[in-house]
């Protein structure tokens, strides 16, 4: 809990920075890749206290997370044999990242749409679409499907909720996750049957 104070303070510090949009970025990059810490304890505040550049705190939220997917695809596809054992044992466990290279060779784009949405860390779908070499493309499109999803739902939240949105978000965050892989698991069973 202290972290999230932190977090919180530091956001409150660069608020008014001319490198917050940057910040943003980087943030997000670095949350997508190697530290796993919920961006939305920053931007919330962020959005509320700048809704002028609310779309664009998203937009920007979004771009560093599809620059740190393309990074983990990366690693996961040139370096898997280098690092992929510690990586795995970092984030995960070898049994659940064999199920995840099944799903991957199966059900890929709906497969990393769920991670990218759901609670779970996002490195292990990255590391799985580039070691199981899933069609780039296709990947960058679920990433960018699932993360819009989650940072541009965050500033819908702040747009109509205003100084009430980190309460709600609060508040609903786990019947709104819930709600989102529902969906998603009815679009991703109704695509296979049709």
């Amino acid at each position: 809990m202290a972290v999230m104070q932190r977090l919180k303070q530091k956001t409150r510090q660069f608020i008014d920075s001319k490198h917050m949009l940057t910040s943003i970025t980087a943030a997000s990059f670095l949350e997508s890749t190697i530290v796993p810490i919920p961006l939305e304890a920053v931007l919330v505040p962020l959005m509320q206290a700048r809704r002028e550049k609310l779309w664009l705190i998203a937009l920007m939220a979004t771009l560093g997370c599809i620059i740190g997917a393309l990074f983990g695809y990366a690693l996961g596809y040139y370096l898997f044999d280098a690092v992929g054992d510690w990586v795995i044992n970092t984030f995960s466990n070898p049994e659940q990242f064999e199920h995840v290279e099944q799903q991957m060779q199966q059900q890929g784009f709906w497969f990393v749409i769920m991670l990218g949405i759901v609670p779970i860390p996002f490195q292990i779908a990255m590391l799985a679409a580039g070691a199981t070499k899933y069609s780039l493309i296709m990947f960058l499109i679920a990433t960018t499907i699932a993360r819009s999803i989650r940072y541009f739902g965050l500033a819908l939240v702040v747009y109509y909720a205003g100084n009430q949105a980190e309460r709600i978000i609060t508040k609903h965050k786990t019947k709104a996750m819930l709600g989102l892989t529902v969906l998603v698991l009815v679009i991703w069973l109704l695509t296979t049957v049709i």
